[in-house]
């Protein structure tokens, strides 16, 4: 995630057919829920976590722009993009609740399926990494994406899978050509190359770990009394993440410890069952 606070509006029109609400949730990037369509009966893509000023803002909206919402679209399971659902039936309790693995009274979401109201067409591609439920929404009219939390509109996102997060990456660079429209931060005009510079930065730190474990053993004593070429992952870590403070090398342990893992499962290097420490298994399959 970012680590600067970005100051976006509380509602904002992005465009004909976007409004753009925040979800009021605390926190330096807070959870983007948006509007879409033309018509007096628009879609909802998330709800925030449910926050008062968030719902405060929604029926305000509804009431100036004389609209109602038809169907809430849920991209992923986390509570700051589907926590105001309560309070959005609360008020408007005739609204369609979908989301991939659906909740008890929530409707599925199916890869491919198209969601219509006048001026807007959403067809959502599944595209787990993020979460394993997670979706993004290609909106046909503007060549553009709902990015969800795969990709945000400041700083990198977090992933459950590394390998099943790039080829989702992948997959979502092919369906569309123009904006992104992220679960956090503000509007990334140019989607697709965003979304390249994502895979090549994860590509990046997964050929920096392959360097450094075809490398020596580094110096630190938790790796002195270690055979050659095998190393600690914080050791790697340390390395690759020399110019960032040490407060942070616990949370980007987390990002090395998925690229470890992939290759793990490629069979590209495997981990001592006592010392837990890392090798490449076959240089030359590297």
């Amino acid at each position: 995630m970012a680590t600067q606070i970005i100051h976006l509006p509380e509602v904002d029109r992005l465009s004909a057919r976007i409004i753009r609400i925040l979800g009021g949730n605390p926190g330096k990037v807070r959870t983007n829920t948006y509007i879409v369509g033309t018509g007096q009966k628009r879609l909802l893509i998330d709800t925030g976590e449910g926050k008062p000023s968030w719902i405060a803002n929604l029926k305000d909206v509804l009431t100036k722009e004389n609209i109602i919402i038809s169907k809430a679209i849920i991209t992923h399971w986390h509570h700051d993009h589907q926590g105001g659902i309560k309070h959005l039936l609360e008020c408007y309790p005739g609204t369609d609740i979908f989301k991939n693995q659906p909740d008890a009274g929530q409707q599925d979401i199916q890869d491919g399926q198209i969601f219509q109201v006048d001026g807007a067409s959403l067809r959502a591609v599944f595209s787990p990494g993020h979460t394993q439920d997670h979706m993004s929404f290609v909106l046909e009219e503007e060549d553009a994406m709902f990015t969800g939390d795969n990709v945000l509109g400041a700083g990198t996102a977090v992933f459950e899978d590394l390998a099943t997060y790039l080829n989702s990456l992948e997959i979502m660079r092919g369906k569309f050509q123009g904006r992104a429209y992220p679960g956090h931060g503000p509007v990334i005009e140019e989607g697709p190359a965003k979304i390249l510079e994502y895979i090549l930065h994860r590509k990046q730190r997964e050929e920096q770990v392959v360097q450094i474990l075809k490398s020596k053993s580094s110096n630190t004593a938790e790796s002195q009394n270690s055979e050659p070429d095998e190393w600690a992952s914080m050791d790697i870590v340390k390395i690759i993440y020399k110019d960032v403070p040490e407060n942070l090398h616990v949370p980007a342990h987390g990002g090395v410890m998925q690229v470890l893992r992939k290759l793990e499962t490629e069979e590209k290097v495997v981990q001592h069952p006592k010392s837990e420490k890392w090798r490449i298994k076959d240089r030359a399959a590297l």
